[in-house]
């Protein structure tokens, strides 16, 4: 992590308290056990191969997953504190979850929540490795191996456009009225089969212009005229 962050073997062992021939030959014998390069050798500095990038972010989450259990161990039996990591994504239900913390936090002033705003993808992937305890889901998202529960709300299909679109003013629209337009859709395979179902055998003929993890971006390229992007929202 220190010659990544320094991008010089020299510089690295001296933060390390170390020789630079030792960081050498400890890194030359890491990139053999392991099979492949981790850094390309330049004249004036070093830089991270694929491998090595893909080394550099998991040696952070396996930090980070270290700090947390340290944290978790720390904990008094009397006091309830430490950090409860929440994973979810950009949709209504968030309300919710901001209520359920309002209530946790009167009752355990001391946990501080930290909220981690990504793809339903990412948070699974994350709370596999330990580094989220709850993800906040929006249907369908795979249950296998979760205790979960779930918010009772409805969801409604939006879509967003710029304020001078003639479909506008509309209160509901049709998927006719969408056929001939550029359109931005969820990234998610799962969301977008939801999406097929409502079009049918129309799905085919949709114009797709981009496709967008999360809705914030997804809106900015709307009001620039790019397309028109489909959302879930209560």
């Amino acid at each position: 992590m220190t010659v990544a962050k320094e991008r010089s073997f020299t510089k690295a062992a001296e933060q390390l308290n170390i020789t630079q021939p030792t960081l050498s030959r400890q890194l030359a014998a890491l990139e053999e056990e392991l099979g492949t390069a981790l850094f390309i050798r330049g004249n004036r500095s070093i830089t991270l191969t694929e491998s090595g990038i893909l080394l550099k972010r998991r040696a952070l989450e396996i930090i980070d997953l270290e700090e947390k259990m340290l944290d978790e161990l720390k904990v008094k039996e009397e006091l309830i504190e430490g950090t409860i990591t929440i994973g979810c994504g950009e949709f209504a239900a968030v309300e919710t979850l901001a209520e359920i913390c309002k209530v946790y936090k009167q009752k355990y002033p001391m946990v501080q929540i930290a909220l981690h705003t990504a793809t339903a993808g990412s948070v699974y992937e994350m709370m596999n490795q330990g580094l989220v305890d709850i993800g906040l889901f929006l249907e369908p998202v795979n249950t296998e191996g979760l205790d979960y529960i779930r918010i009772m709300e409805s969801d409604h299909w939006v879509v967003g456009m710029k304020p001078d679109d003639p479909m506008a003013d509309k209160k509901y629209i049709t998927k006719e009225e969408l056929l001939n337009k550029q359109l931005i859709l969820p990234q998610r395979l799962s969301v977008q089969s939801e999406l097929a179902n409502w079009f049918g055998k129309d799905f085919n003929k949709l114009h797709v212009s981009f496709i967008s993890n999360l809705g914030t971006n997804a809106g900015v390229m709307a009001i620039h005229g790019l397309g028109i992007f489909h959302i879930r929202w209560q």
